[in-house]
């Protein structure tokens, strides 16, 4: 499995430690990690959580990614960003027993983590004790055991409801890029844009992402 890493600004001076430890826990199981930065603070292209969001829906969309390993200070906003696009299941992910029960009960391709709130001595040992829950064990396997078949149910019909409730990805970004100017809120032009012209994500695209529509809509912004 490729599992992407995407930081936001405002903690990406913790992306080296991040990888560091979720190399640790899932390549000896097999599973490769595809950074996508940002990489340190002081990065040219700066991501929010909200772009976080954007280029996790891409890159499992198009197939580059299979799992996406985010966040922000809390988890929260890039929680909800991820969860505003089809094709992303996004958890909210602060301890060992979130990532084990996100994984068996909920199923997701996506994790958002609070790199900032609670992360003071022994932070990485907990983000390599919840990487172990949320990788090591399946996922999808239903918890606690007499709620296995009931869960495993519910999650299909969440997925039934999403593919009901989202419009197409692309076109869901087309008018995202598109969006008029608004008093008071700045950076919100050409949002997808500026997010996919991100070093990182570029290198990881390019060399992961297969044919087809969402990576002839990715180059169309490069060029």
């Amino acid at each position: 499995m490729k599992i992407a890493l995407i930081n936001e600004n405002s903690q990406a001076a913790k992306n080296s430690q991040i990888e560091a430890t979720l190399k640790k826990v899932v390549e000896p199981m097999g599973h490769t990690v595809l950074n996508c930065g940002m990489f340190t603070a002081e990065d040219d292209a700066q991501l929010t959580y909200v772009q976080a969001g954007i280029l996790a829906a891409l890159l499992l969309n198009s197939g580059a990614a299979d799992y996406v390993v985010t966040g922000c200070g809390t988890g929260e906003g890039a929680m909800l960003a991820c969860n505003s696009f089809p094709g992303v299941i996004c958890g909210h992910v602060e301890d060992p027993v979130d990532a084990y029960t996100f994984a068996q009960v909920n199923d997701g391709n996506c994790v958002a983590m609070p790199f900032a709130k609670g992360c003071g001595w022994g932070m990485e040992l907990n983000w390599e004790y919840s990487f172990e829950k949320l990788f090591g064990f399946g996922s999808g396997n239903g918890y606690p055991a007499e709620r296995v078949v009931p869960e495993q149910n519910n999650k299909k019909i969440l997925d039934l409801v999403r593919e009901c409730s989202f419009a197409s990805l692309i076109e869901s970004l087309k008018r995202i890029d598109a969006l008029p100017a608004h008093e008071g809120i700045t950076s919100l032009e050409k949002l997808v844009t500026r997010a996919v012209n991100a070093p990182g994500f570029r290198k990881v695209f390019a060399e992961n992402a297969p044919a087809g529509a969402i990576r002839e809509y990715v180059e169309s912004l490069w060029a």
